[in-house]
């Protein structure tokens, strides 16, 4: 299994009880299993990742997808499947929080990192070289 470690756990349990912006549960060579909170009238911000394929599940909370400029509700129990290379923004538009489960393929993120808040998210991303896969 080289560096990787096997996960199990209560994925729904994760997202409901995670208050962080981006927490990643698990990194394997090939994936990376992410839970993500978005605060209302907030959002994960106009992005395109290259290379990499992401699947978002919405647990709780309800939002709006935008995909190439097509807006959709995003509600608990939705699942949105963005191929590489297409701009999309989830935004909560919603009265709580917006509870993602979201899964990377190849991985997007540093194993183990932790985003309390967007804000941290963009310093981060903004002071990270892109790694080599």
């Amino acid at each position: 299994m080289g560096d990787y470690e096997p996960y199990q756990g209560d994925l729904f349990g994760q997202v409901r009880s995670n208050d962080d912006f981006r927490r990643v549960l698990s990194t394997t060579r090939h994936t990376q299993l992410v839970v993500m909170t978005i605060p209302v009238g907030g959002e994960i911000g106009e992005e395109v990742h290259d290379g990499i394929d992401q699947v978002l599940i919405a647990v709780e909370g309800r939002g709006t997808s935008i995909l190439e400029g097509q807006r959709r509700p995003f509600a608990a129990g939705d699942v949105v499947v963005v191929p590489e290379g297409t701009k999309h923004n989830f935004v909560n538009d919603g009265d709580g929080p917006l509870r993602i489960a979201t899964v990377y393929g190849p991985p997007d993120h540093r194993p183990g990192t932790v985003h309390h808040t967007k804000a941290d998210a963009d310093r981060d991303e903004a002071d990270v070289p892109p790694q080599d896969s």
